[in-house]
């Protein structure tokens, strides 16, 4: 993974099933590219949770994280101020993701992260 900066938000969080549609909908066509005109979000990518089966110890394990989120939405950021710039917090209040969408997200996350590896 290329990191372009180095700052990473990660914001992680299950939707209840009836509103899995709309979630993915609006995050794509609306939140993800509202947030990405933020000045210092360098890149925005999402993921969903998958199973894990490893090699580990001599032996392939399936790792379970209990209770862990379903999707994740990882930001690339110029520096952690981005996450309190007027910016941020007008794009993230904007369009359908206030009123349809946030209410029916649960088991919600946010971490971030400082590049430690490779130096820059």
């Amino acid at each position: 993974m290329a990191q372009k900066s180095k700052y990473l938000f990660i914001a992680s969080m299950d939707v209840e099933a009836a509103q899995e549609s709309l979630f993915h909908d609006v995050y794509n066509t609306e939140h993800c590219p509202m947030l990405s005109q933020v000045p210092g979000v360098v890149s925005i990518a999402r993921f969903e949770t998958q199973t894990l089966t490893m090699s580990m110890g001599g032996e392939t394990r399936t790792i379970v994280a209990e209770n862990e989120p379903k999707f994740q939405a990882m930001y690339e950021l110029e520096s952690p101020e981005v996450l309190t710039s007027e910016a941020w917090a007008d794009a993230v209040e904007r369009g359908r993701w206030p009123e349809h969408v946030r209410p029916y997200t649960k088991n919600r996350r946010h971490v971030l992260l400082k590049l430690t590896y490779p130096e820059s």
